[in-house]
């Protein structure tokens, strides 16, 4: 099976994860109906976010995790099909068998890179680990490591800072052997213990924090009674996209960065911390196929702009984006609601004027 059939098998079971923290990829297992991923990608957050290509973006509760093999598995959309992958066989591999890793590295979705496994059995803090060459990167984190016929062999889960595509994937079958041992417990928030391995739930969690079997410390992925919130800007972006309809849960996807949709347009935000200022870039259309169109556009923009009081239109490659700039200190949750509400009603606007009159064409996206 060549890298593009792979990919082509793959696209629809990968699943891009966010949380208030930053972003992660995962995979969907149909035998067992969970979604695969690194407990640091979740980052102890016991509901995160999901999209993919069958599904748009959703709630997902963190079922379980397990700090000590970096894994966790979060429940899988309702209704849904999603396609079947298979789990491989570790004691086939051999080193210099071909891989591929897929994930969303620095949110290029869906992105695959082909390798070769440099050394089957890597142990690192007694553990087995699968190394590669195949680029692994930011948002490679809980995607899949897939052999040349097209099965899981292996989680992507972390690099060497400063090697040359030094990467390492936990071997499939402790990831089988923790599928096996929480699937009796499906539905129950639970973590695999450390230090002993236990499998600790609900049911048997002693003192509401420590395992049952040899008395360390844990942490159940369980919703808190009250949301931890955002500080100081972050916090008030927030307040205004709730004031504006906007489910901020969903809006979330990573630190300081937050992205909705109004209409047709999609509008991401930003708080940059070290600049001071938030960036509201509302993603239109695209520029039009016939040349024709594109100086009386042009001029169309240019006089826009010159109207507009704080927004400006430009073209960015070949999208039409409409962005406002606003510094922290000079933006309150009164004058906020107001300047992205009229950023979130101008790009509606703009985007379906842009189409009827222009001939300017749909924004591909990628999902």
């Amino acid at each position: 099976m060549d890298p593009q059939q792979i990919i082509e098998q793959y696209q629809k079971a990968i699943i891009q994860i966010a949380t208030p923290t930053g972003t992660g990829t995962g995979f969907y297992i149909k035998e067992f109906d969970l979604i695969v991923t690194n407990d640091h990608v979740v980052d102890n957050n016991a509901e995160v976010t999901i999209a993919g290509k069958a599904f748009e973006k959703t709630l997902s509760r963190v079922w379980y995790t397990d700090r000590k093999h970096d894994l966790a598995f979060l429940e899988a959309p309702r209704d849904v099909e999603l396609p079947e992958v298979r789990l491989g066989r570790y004691e086939e591999l051999k080193d210099g068998d071909l891989v591929v890793a897929i994930g969303h590295p620095y949110g290029l979705n869906y992105t695959a890179t082909q390798g070769v496994i440099s050394k089957v059995d890597r142990i690192r803090d007694g553990l087995k680990f699968i190394q590669i060459d195949a680029a692994i990167n930011p948002g490679n984190s809980g995607g899949p490591l897939v052999n040349n016929t097209g099965e899981i062999i292996g989680v992507n889960s972390f690099i060497i800072k400063g090697g040359d595509n030094l990467g390492f994937a936990l071997p499939v079958y402790y990831l089988r052997e923790a599928l096996q041992l929480y699937q009796p417990n499906r539905g129950q928030a639970s973590c695999r213990c450390f230090s002993c391995n236990f499998l600790v739930t609900q049911a048997n969690i002693d003192s509401a924090k420590y395992c049952p079997s040899c008395g360390t410390e844990v942490q159940l992925p369980e919703i808190p009674e009250k949301e931890l919130e955002p500080m100081g800007a972050a916090k008030t972006i927030e307040e205004i996209l709730r004031e504006l309809g906007k489910d901020v849960k969903l809006a979330r996807e990573g630190v300081n960065n937050w992205t909705v949709k109004e209409g047709s347009a999609k509008i991401k935000i930003a708080y940059n911390a070290e600049n001071f200022f938030i960036a509201g870039d509302a993603y239109l259309c695209q520029l039009p196929t016939d040349p024709v169109q594109i100086k009386p556009l042009y001029q169309f923009l240019l006089e826009e702009n010159y109207q507009l009081n704080g927004l400006v239109l430009s073209c960015v490659k070949n999208n039409i984006v409409l962005s406002r700039i606003i510094y922290d200190l000079d933006m309150t949750r009164e004058t906020g609601v107001a300047e992205f509400r009229n950023l979130l009603q101008k790009a509606d606007y703009y985007d379906d004027r842009l189409k009827q009159e222009f001939g300017c064409t749909e924004r591909l996206e990628e999902v």
